[in-house]
Protein backbone atom coordinates (compact mmCIF):
# COMPACT_ATOMS: atom_id res chain seq x y z
CA UNK A 1 0.00 0.00 0.00
CA UNK A 2 1.28 3.46 -0.88
CA UNK A 3 1.49 6.11 1.79
CA UNK A 4 0.62 9.77 1.69
CA UNK A 5 3.90 11.73 1.66
CA UNK A 6 3.94 15.50 1.37
CA UNK A 7 7.08 17.00 -0.13
CA UNK A 8 7.78 20.73 -0.43
CA UNK A 9 9.87 22.28 -3.18
CA UNK A 10 10.80 25.78 -2.03
CA UNK A 11 13.37 28.50 -2.49
CA UNK A 12 13.61 32.18 -3.18
CA UNK A 13 12.10 33.69 -6.31
CA UNK A 14 13.60 32.61 -9.63
CA UNK A 15 15.37 29.46 -8.45
CA UNK A 16 13.62 27.04 -10.83
CA UNK A 17 10.83 25.71 -8.58
CA UNK A 18 8.09 25.78 -11.19
CA UNK A 19 10.29 24.24 -13.89
CA UNK A 20 11.20 21.43 -11.48
CA UNK A 21 7.53 20.91 -10.53
CA UNK A 22 6.61 20.75 -14.23
CA UNK A 23 9.41 18.24 -14.82
CA UNK A 24 8.29 16.13 -11.85
CA UNK A 25 4.78 16.11 -13.39
CA UNK A 26 6.27 14.86 -16.66
CA UNK A 27 7.82 12.00 -14.65
CA UNK A 28 4.32 11.05 -13.46
CA UNK A 29 4.47 12.63 -10.00
CA UNK A 30 1.45 14.20 -8.31
CA UNK A 31 2.25 17.92 -7.99
CA UNK A 32 0.40 20.98 -6.75
CA UNK A 33 1.21 24.34 -8.31
CA UNK A 34 2.20 27.53 -6.50
CA UNK A 35 -0.82 29.68 -5.74
CA UNK A 36 0.77 33.11 -5.24
CA UNK A 37 0.44 34.07 -8.90
CA UNK A 38 -3.29 33.25 -8.72
CA UNK A 39 -3.65 35.47 -5.64
CA UNK A 40 -1.68 38.28 -7.32
CA UNK A 41 -3.72 38.08 -10.53
CA UNK A 42 -7.02 37.92 -8.60
CA UNK A 43 -6.03 41.07 -6.68
CA UNK A 44 -5.14 42.83 -9.93
CA UNK A 45 -8.56 41.87 -11.29
CA UNK A 46 -9.97 43.59 -8.18
CA UNK A 47 -7.93 46.70 -9.03
CA UNK A 48 -5.09 46.20 -6.52
CA UNK A 49 -1.72 46.19 -8.28
CA UNK A 50 0.44 44.84 -5.42
CA UNK A 51 -1.74 43.43 -2.67
CA UNK A 52 1.28 42.28 -0.65
CA UNK A 53 2.54 45.85 -0.42
CA UNK A 54 -0.85 47.49 0.26
CA UNK A 55 -2.41 44.82 2.50
CA UNK A 56 0.27 42.28 3.43
CA UNK A 57 -1.84 40.41 6.01
CA UNK A 58 -4.78 40.02 3.59
CA UNK A 59 -2.42 38.81 0.86
CA UNK A 60 -0.72 36.39 3.25
CA UNK A 61 -4.07 35.16 4.59
CA UNK A 62 -5.18 34.37 1.03
CA UNK A 63 -1.94 32.48 0.46
CA UNK A 64 -2.31 30.64 3.75
CA UNK A 65 -5.92 29.70 2.98
CA UNK A 66 -4.95 28.43 -0.47
CA UNK A 67 -2.02 26.40 0.82
CA UNK A 68 -4.10 24.86 3.61
CA UNK A 69 -6.78 23.98 1.04
CA UNK A 70 -4.14 22.29 -1.13
CA UNK A 71 -2.83 20.38 1.89
CA UNK A 72 -6.30 19.20 2.87
CA UNK A 73 -7.22 18.36 -0.72
CA UNK A 74 -4.53 15.65 -0.85
CA UNK A 75 -4.76 14.41 2.74
CA UNK A 76 -6.10 11.01 1.68
CA UNK A 77 -4.21 10.65 -1.61
CA UNK A 78 -2.11 7.48 -1.22
CA UNK A 79 1.04 8.69 -2.96
CA UNK A 80 3.88 11.16 -2.80
CA UNK A 81 2.68 14.71 -3.43
CA UNK A 82 4.96 17.62 -4.35
CA UNK A 83 3.97 21.14 -3.34
CA UNK A 84 5.36 24.21 -5.11
CA UNK A 85 5.95 26.04 -1.80
CA UNK A 86 4.58 25.06 1.58
CA UNK A 87 2.61 26.71 4.36
CA UNK A 88 5.79 27.93 6.18
CA UNK A 89 6.71 29.95 3.07
CA UNK A 90 3.91 32.36 4.01
CA UNK A 91 5.49 33.02 7.41
CA UNK A 92 9.00 33.24 5.93
CA UNK A 93 7.95 36.01 3.56
CA UNK A 94 6.25 37.96 6.34
CA UNK A 95 9.36 37.58 8.48
CA UNK A 96 11.50 38.77 5.57
CA UNK A 97 9.32 41.87 5.22
CA UNK A 98 9.18 42.39 9.03
CA UNK A 99 5.39 42.10 8.95
CA UNK A 100 3.72 41.22 12.25
CA UNK A 101 1.12 38.48 11.87
CA UNK A 102 -1.45 36.67 14.01
CA UNK A 103 -0.58 33.46 15.89
CA UNK A 104 -2.81 31.35 13.62
CA UNK A 105 -0.15 31.61 10.90
CA UNK A 106 2.34 29.87 13.20
CA UNK A 107 -0.30 27.32 14.23
CA UNK A 108 -0.96 26.52 10.57
CA UNK A 109 2.74 25.74 10.12
CA UNK A 110 2.75 23.45 13.14
CA UNK A 111 -0.57 21.74 12.33
CA UNK A 112 0.18 20.88 8.69
CA UNK A 113 3.47 18.96 8.66
CA UNK A 114 5.38 17.93 5.57
CA UNK A 115 7.52 14.81 5.22
CA UNK A 116 10.43 16.42 3.35
CA UNK A 117 11.53 19.86 2.22
CA UNK A 118 13.75 20.51 -0.78
CA UNK A 119 15.31 23.97 -0.83
CA UNK A 120 16.54 25.52 -4.08
CA UNK A 121 19.45 27.94 -3.56
CA UNK A 122 19.77 31.30 -5.31
CA UNK A 123 21.09 30.98 -8.86
CA UNK A 124 21.97 34.27 -10.49
CA UNK A 125 22.47 32.79 -13.97
CA UNK A 126 18.80 31.75 -14.27
CA UNK A 127 17.25 34.58 -12.26
CA UNK A 128 14.92 37.00 -14.04
CA UNK A 129 12.13 39.39 -13.09
CA UNK A 130 8.62 39.48 -14.56
CA UNK A 131 5.22 41.05 -13.83
CA UNK A 132 4.71 38.93 -10.69
CA UNK A 133 8.37 38.64 -9.64
CA UNK A 134 9.75 42.07 -8.90
CA UNK A 135 12.51 41.28 -6.38
CA UNK A 136 16.16 41.90 -7.18
CA UNK A 137 18.58 38.98 -7.05
CA UNK A 138 19.90 40.27 -3.72
CA UNK A 139 16.35 40.32 -2.31
CA UNK A 140 15.75 36.82 -3.70
CA UNK A 141 18.85 35.66 -1.82
CA UNK A 142 17.61 37.24 1.41
CA UNK A 143 14.22 35.55 0.91
CA UNK A 144 16.03 32.21 0.46
CA UNK A 145 17.75 32.81 3.82
CA UNK A 146 14.39 33.63 5.45
CA UNK A 147 12.86 30.45 4.00
CA UNK A 148 15.74 28.31 5.24
CA UNK A 149 15.54 29.85 8.74
CA UNK A 150 11.76 29.37 8.88
CA UNK A 151 11.82 25.71 7.87
CA UNK A 152 14.65 25.06 10.34
CA UNK A 153 12.63 26.86 13.03
CA UNK A 154 9.70 24.49 12.45
CA UNK A 155 11.93 21.44 12.84
CA UNK A 156 12.61 20.57 9.20
CA UNK A 157 15.99 19.72 7.73
CA UNK A 158 15.77 21.21 4.25
CA UNK A 159 17.67 19.29 1.57
CA UNK A 160 19.48 21.73 -0.69
CA UNK A 161 19.15 20.86 -4.37
CA UNK A 162 22.40 21.35 -6.31
CA UNK A 163 22.61 23.84 -9.17
CA UNK A 164 22.45 21.70 -12.30
CA UNK A 165 20.26 20.91 -15.28
CA UNK A 166 16.55 20.49 -14.62
CA UNK A 167 16.82 16.77 -15.36
CA UNK A 168 19.71 16.31 -12.92
CA UNK A 169 17.95 18.36 -10.23
CA UNK A 170 14.82 16.22 -10.56
CA UNK A 171 16.91 13.05 -10.53
CA UNK A 172 18.59 14.30 -7.34
CA UNK A 173 15.20 14.95 -5.70
CA UNK A 174 13.88 11.54 -6.77
CA UNK A 175 17.04 9.84 -5.45
CA UNK A 176 16.42 11.38 -2.00
CA UNK A 177 12.92 9.87 -1.82
CA UNK A 178 14.09 6.27 -1.67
Amino acid sequence: MQVNRKIVITGGPGTGKTVIIDHLKSHGHYCLDEISREVILAARAEGVEQLFLTEPILFSQRLLDGRIAQYQEVESVPKTIFFDRGIPDTVAYMDYFNTAYPEHFKNACRNHPYDMVFLLPPWEEIYCCDNERYESFEQATAIYNALKATYLNYGYTPIEVPLDTVENRVNYIESQLK
